[in-house]
């Protein structure tokens, strides 16, 4: 068992939190954790009636019962990186020279010392079971559902996810869509690939927890952190993470651990901290 009651120093960076981590604020010496297990997951998917699909790919580490997880470009990973992962310290991961392994060790330690759970700041929101379209709305509910109730007049989406958009047009709001893959939405808007060109369109920022894992994370937090503007991420990257930077930049987190939405037919539970109540 971990100490829930260590309190950890306000971190402001990522690397400020990989050195909280090392210096033990958080519990367990990350020198005597192992990974046991290493493993990606890979989907493709088209939702009925949409005209576009997409592909996912996630690394995900093992930790005693946690298991922390990184979305990854697809066939980005190199095939040495699981057996680089599985025996390794967390320690040793965090030092890893590729970012989203050391993202997913993070997350997994964070997992493992800071669970969702009530007493850390999580309330626990059910996603119903149902086809992976009516499962991707209702997660896109409970995540827009945390963007302040004073409706702010436009959100920079980073990382874009159809039903989010969806969602946001039928509350009647506007949004700018941003995604390093570029394209287009399902409604034919083009999506722009340079997000921080567009920080100062938006009055609240909806990212993903992908941005931790590509390196573009840092620069929403500071802006958020500057401007006071509202930062809501929606997290199967670093869903234990980025509760981490709550009053830091970050206003409130949906926290989606392994196994994901997308995965099973049945009930789930996402994890919401911050944000509208």
């Amino acid at each position: 068992m971990t100490a829930p009651t260590l309190h950890a120093p306000c971190v402001h960076t990522v690397d400020q939190l990989i050195d909280s981590v090392r210096t033990g604020d958080y519990g367990p010496d990350p020198d005597r954790e192992r990974i046991a297990l290493a493993f990606t997951t890979a989907q493709a998917v088209r939702h009925e009636g949409r005209s576009h699909g997409y592909r996912n790919e996630v690394l995900s580490l093992r930790l005693a019962a946690a298991v922390g997880s990184c979305a990854v470009e697809p066939g980005a990973l190199p095939a040495s990186a699981l057996d680089e992962c599985v025996g390794a310290t967390v320690a040793e991961l965090l030092g890893h020279p590729l970012l989203p392994v050391r993202i997913a060790a993070l997350d997994a330690y964070l997992m493992h010392a800071r669970p969702h759970a009530p007493e850390h700041g999580a309330r626990p929101h059910t996603v119903p079971g149902g086809s992976s379209l009516q499962r991707s709305r209702a997660r896109a509910r409970a995540v827009v559902d945390l963007l302040p109730t004073e409706r702010p007049r436009t959100v920079l989406v980073i990382g874009v996810v159809n039903s989010l958009l969806e969602q946001l047009r039928a509350r009647g709001v506007d949004y700018v869509p941003c995604d390093l893959k570029g394209g287009t939405t399902e409604w034919g808007e083009p999506v722009r690939t340079d997000a921080l060109a567009e920080l100062e369109r938006g009055d609240a920022i909806l990212a993903s927890g992908m941005t931790l894992g590509n390196g573009t994370f840092q620069p929403l937090l500071d802006h958020a952190a500057a401007t006071g503007k509202p930062l809501v991420m929606f997290a199967q990257t670093g869903s234990a993470v980025l509760p981490r930077f709550l009053g830091a930049g970050v206003s409130a987190v949906c926290a989606e651990p392994y196994p994901f939405f997308w995965l099973d037919g049945g009930p789930g539970v996402i994890h919401r901290y911050g944000g509208a109540r």
